[in-house]
Formats: structure tokens, C-alpha cells, sequence
């Protein structure tokens, strides 16, 4: 995900995200109800907060249910621009979320497979040949407690 400048939302903007945020289905006419809008209005608004970048409406699925068992958090050391680094491991398929970090690594990646071997050749031969990857360490998850994406905004 780029960088993008940070819009201004004002508390309508505020109260729709957080609708969304609680239920990604919720209609456009229960929101533009609560929030004193019309169903235009409300429709129009999530089309720009959408286009901006502030917020994505995607069905969050659990991996294990959907053929991807293995999940896994990488830990990278890179070498050079890290962001240039970031942006070539955002490219990888089974790379779901990056983030740069400063701490012990200086980039966090979550991935996804379908197994063992294929969490091994991603390691192996593809992470690991990206040029500035000085070394990873990863952390695979055993048993997921908590998920969740309604923290609202400020």
C-alpha cells in the first residue's frame, strides 16, 4: 500500500467508517439513517473515502478454512532503501501484509501458504533472493486468538 496523504475526515466521515468498520455488508440506507444523510449522500462519501485510500470493504476470510493452514510473520534485516526492499516482498502472492519497521528488523511481513513445503520455498528462494535481504527469521503461527478491525477512528 503507497503512502498517501492523510485526508481530513470530518464526524460524518468518522461515523461511516466506523459502521463499515463494524459490519462491511451494513446498507447504505441504515448508515445515511443514523448519520443524517441522505443514501446518496452516504454512497457518495464511501466512493471517496474508498478512492483516497482510507479505508478498503473486503470479506476478511480465516485462512485455515479457506486452504492456507500455514501462516506465518517474517521478520527481514534488509541492507540499502528498505522501502525498496518492502515494495519487491509486497509483490510476492502469498505476502498479505508489509509494513516497515524500526527495531530489530526493518521489515514485518505476514504470509499465507498452503503448506509447509510451499512456506519453505517462498523462504528459501524467493524472500530471501530479493536483493537487499540480508537475512529473516520466522515466526509461525500456531493458533490465532484474536482478529480485529473495528477500532474505530480518531
Amino acid at each position: 500500500m503507497a503512502a498517501r496523504s492523510t485526508p481530513v475526515l470530518d464526524e460524518i466521515s468518522k461515523r461511516i467508517v466506523e459502521h463499515l468498520q463494524a459490519d462491511g455488508r451494513r446498507s447504505y440506507a441504515a448508515i445515511a439513517a443514523d448519520v443524517g444523510l441522505s443514501e446518496a449522500a452516504v454512497r457518495q462519501r464511501v466512493a471517496k473515502l474508498l478512492e483516497a485510500g482510507v479505508m478498503q470493504i473486503v470479506a476478511v476470510t480465516d485462512p485455515l478454512q479457506v486452504g492456507f493452514p500455514r501462516q506465518a510473520m517474517v521478520g527481514v534485516r534488509c541492507s540499502g532503501d528498505t522501502r525498496d526492499v518492502a515494495a519487491a516482498l509486497a509483490e510476492l502472492d502469498e505476502v498479505t501484509y508489509v509494513v516497515v519497521t524500526a527495531g530489530s528488523f526493518d521489515v514485518l511481513l505476514e504470509v499465507v501458504c498452503e503448506d509447509d513445503d510451499r512456506l519453505l520455498d517462498l523462504l528459501s528462494r524467493r524472500i530471501r533472493a530479493v536483493p537487499g535481504v540480508l537475512s529473516t527469521e520466522t515466526l509461525v503461527y500456531l493458533q490465532l486468538i484474536k482478529q480485529r478491525y473495528d477500532w474505530g477512528t480518531r
